[in-house]
């Protein structure tokens, strides 16, 4: 979705991805994103495999030993959004959530070039550890979606493409990390630990500084309140447009 007055000139574009679970994201219209779309900026949704947009097959040809399917998909979707003279090469902001984190931060540890900056919000990125702890109140119920560590080849597996396990010596565009301190999907220093690890890597030059914001109050699904989302939002938005040169 773009402004009708700029189709046909390859714009600064939000590429959003989820792919898992199954989980169809259909199109939805957001207040929040016509403030982007005012601005010149294009937003696309890429629709990969672990997703159910393309009904059962699609999904399962993106989960447990196929999951890098999903990371091939949705570097292949930025790709076609260039191709087609949709968006602009150089200024392409990746977005996810939870699993969409995952996606996001494996996909970045492929090819960082291909992103000017990444936005992760409550991110699923350090897979192996998490998976390894059956105390955390979600662990054995995901081993039907990730699979179960303590096969040695599922583990193998997982480390293969965990974000925080496989950072690249190339660098990572910036990037905004968001947690929340009562989250029981994904604990707060997941995005802590990658943070820490980026910044690292920031201090011998590899990449440049992260950001990290830990909402105290929320959970999962972040602020709670139309005005305190919007709040999120806007600071989101600051980050991308930034990143975009729109801001």
């Amino acid at each position: 979705v773009m402004r009708a007055d700029l189709v046909g000139h390859p714009l600064p574009t939000l590429l959003h991805g989820y792919g898992a679970y199954g989980e169809v994201l259909d199109a939805w219209f957001s207040v929040a994103r016509l403030e982007l779309l005012s601005r010149g900026v294009a937003f696309a949704v890429a629709h990969v495999r672990g997703g159910g947009e393309r009904g059962e097959p699609w999904y399962l040809a993106g989960k447990l030993a196929h999951k890098t399917n999903s990371f091939q998909d949705f570097l292949a979707a930025r790709d076609a959004l260039v191709d087609q003279g949709v968006s602009d090469g150089e200024r392409i902001v990746a977005h996810g959530a939870s699993a969409g984190g995952l996606l996001v931060g494996a996909s970045l540890n492929l090819s960082p070039e291909r992103f000017c900056a990444a936005v992760l919000d409550v991110p699923f990125v350090d897979v192996l550890r998490t998976m390894l702890n059956p105390e955390l109140p979600l662990t054995t119920a995901e081993y039907s979606e990730w699979g179960d560590p303590n096969d040695p080849s599922v583990r193998q597996r997982l480390q293969a493409y965990s974000p925080l396990d496989n950072l690249p010596d190339r660098p990572w565009p910036p990037v905004f990390l968001q947690g929340s301190w009562h989250d029981t999907r994904v604990a707060y220093w997941e995005p802590a630990k990658l943070y820490a690890r980026l910044s690292e890597l920031a201090g011998s030059g590899h990449t440049p500084p992260p950001l990290l914001r830990i909402d105290m109050e929320a959970g999962h699904g972040g602020a709670s309140g139309r005005f305190k989302a919007w709040h999120d939002h806007a600071r989101e938005d600051a980050f991308i447009l930034w990143a975009l040169g729109k801001a």
